[in-house]
């Protein structure tokens, strides 16, 4: 515990000492901004690959062993039923609350935004054109492992992680047990690693902040306070939720869990990566008692199926793109909206700024200016910190529950 607290406070102190490096060369060295930003960025690139590298072998690693030592099919079923019916009634309240919320601030309405130069959403716009039906079952069934795993497509290995733990289950454990064994080891070996690579996370924190503040200055905090404080107030009525609920199942051991998670938590906001603590948030669920193979089965389908943060920023930002329109859409159409997005979103994990791409396709659906998308960019990274920091939560609290629904949470 003494490490994690070092750890802690390292980041912290890095997250600071950002914010102030970034502001003096954004006021002092203007004409150094681009230079300084591109190269103070490449720490916080180090560290996101690092995190990136271990992803795709821990996620099939610790799915493949945690079905496999699960044994019984149905068990796979019913822990499997209970993830989804917890996935999907969350991404409906998160996506709910941002709907109520945007309608009730208007912050659309109240907030004059300077006109973006159109081109900066030319890629997003570009992207999101070919999101289709096909696109969508691509994205998912995974047309090599080798492929899936080059690309780090968290939910590709996922579908072949699952297949072929429940093929393993049924084969007979004497006979699986080496191959077993064999992906347990390197589970284990590659969660070794993660305690070298959180290390560099304080350095991988201090250049993703100086070069965003570098960059856009604190103005930028400025021209848009109402838009940011508005989401975050959302995001708070979430976490509000998010807890109450977790209140209800964990007890008083909920906040056990924030203290542990409490790193994660913080890595997510300050590099805008859920991903980046995936391998932190995998150790310190089990350390909080969470049964391994439970952890190693619902962890990864809710990188995929269970981003709260992001779900309730999809209906926020494209009905907040509307009211900067004046266009104004009624309850029934909002409604079938929320439902839209509630399908699209799914099977996006791994997507680059997936939220972006799927409020770009539901705005071209609802005969909202794409070209919207333009206002929210300068500072979609601010928004993603919350976003990151949410999804991470909602999945600690899932698998949480899960355990403790199965009576496989120790103490």
């Amino acid at each position: 515990m003494k490490g994690q607290n070092k750890l802690f406070i390292a980041i912290i102190v890095a997250l600071i000492l950002g914010v102030i490096l970034g502001g003096i060369v954004h006021t002092s060295y203007p004409e150094s901004n681009a230079e300084f930003a591109k190269n103070i960025k490449l720490l916080g690139t180090v560290f996101i690959r690092l995190i990136q590298m271990i992803i795709a072998p821990l996620v099939f690693s610790t799915l493949v062993v945690g079905i496999a030592k699960m044994g019984d099919i149905k068990m796979v079923g019913r822990v499997g039923t209970k993830a989804m019916l917890w996935f999907i009634s969350a991404s409906l309240v998160s996506l709910s609350i941002g709907l109520v919320l945007v309608n009730w601030l208007e912050p659309g309405h109240v907030t004059q935004l300077p006109i973006q130069d159109v081109s900066s959403a030319s890629d997003i716009v570009k992207n999101s054109k070919g999101f289709s039906a096909e696109d969508f079952v691509t994205h998912i069934i995974p047309k090599s492992l080798f492929e899936a795993f080059a690309t780090n497509e968290v939910l590709q290995i996922v579908v072949f992680s699952v297949m072929f733990g429940i093929a393993l289950s049924a084969m007979g454990e004497d006979y699986v047990k080496p191959v077993i064994k064999g992906l347990d080891i390197i589970a284990h070996a590659i969660l070794k690693m993660v305690g070298y690579i959180m290390w560099v996370a304080p350095l991988g924190v201090f250049g993703a902040i100086s070069a965003v503040v570098a960059t856009n200055g604190f103005e930028i905090f400025k021209v848009y306070a109402i838009y940011l404080r508005d989401f975050f107030f959302a995001l708070g009525i979430l976490w509000l939720v998010l807890l109450l609920v977790g209140y209800m199942i964990l007890g008083n051991r909920l906040f056990e869990l924030l203290r542990r998670i409490k790193e994660p938590l913080l890595i997510a906001f300050s590099t805008t990566s859920s991903e980046a603590v995936f391998p932190k948030l995998v150790e310190e669920l089990e350390r909080f008692g969470c049964n391994s193979r439970i952890v190693s089965f619902i962890l990864p389908l809710g990188y995929s199926f269970n981003l709260d943060g992001s779900m309730m920023y999809m209906t926020f930002a494209s009905i907040f793109i509307a009211q900067i329109y004046g266009i104004d859409m009624p309850l029934g159409q909002q409604i079938i909206m929320l439902l839209v997005l509630m399908l699209t979103s799914k099977g996006i994990a791994g997507v680059p700024r997936a939220s972006l791409v799927i409020i770009v396709a539901a705005c071209g659906m609802f005969d909202i200016p794409v070209e919207g998308i333009a206002l929210i960019l300068p500072i979609d990274h601010f928004c993603d910190m919350g976003r990151s920091m949410t999804n991470v939560l909602g999945n600690a609290l899932a698998t949480s529950a899960v355990s403790k629904w199965e009576g496989q949470l120790e103490s």
